[in-house]
């Protein structure tokens, strides 16, 4: 026996099933709220936070790229950031490939 059917419902053939049709589609919604709160939602508070991070870049604020470069921002530009990442050595990046702010000084540690 499928242990998947109640025997109510296999007991009564033809019957219409309860709650109708309705049920699949109660269903879809109680998934689509789940994955909303739960994948969605802080996807987006994460980008947001990472748009306000990438706008606030000034020179002087020391940064860490997607790449896992370090280094101190010595000139801001719409779309591209001018990192010094040693003495004399200047690279340009995309803005948005930085990931992290770190706190001054962690350069001269490093």
């Amino acid at each position: 026996m499928n242990s998947l059917i109640p025997d109510a419902m296999a007991q009564s053939a033809g019957a219409a099933p309860a709650g109708g049709g309705l049920m699949p589609f109660v269903m879809m919604a109680v998934f689509v709220v789940i994955f909303y709160f739960l994948l969605i939602r802080p996807q987006q508070k994460k980008q947001k936070e990472h748009q306000a991070m990438l706008s606030k870049i000034g020179e002087g604020d020391e940064v860490v790229t997607a790449g896992g470069i370090l280094g101190k921002v010595v000139g801001v530009g719409e779309q591209f950031l001018q990192l010094e990442i040693a003495d004399g050595v200047r690279i340009k990046v995309q803005r948005f490939q930085v990931t992290s702010l770190v706190p001054k000084g962690t350069i001269k540690g490093a």
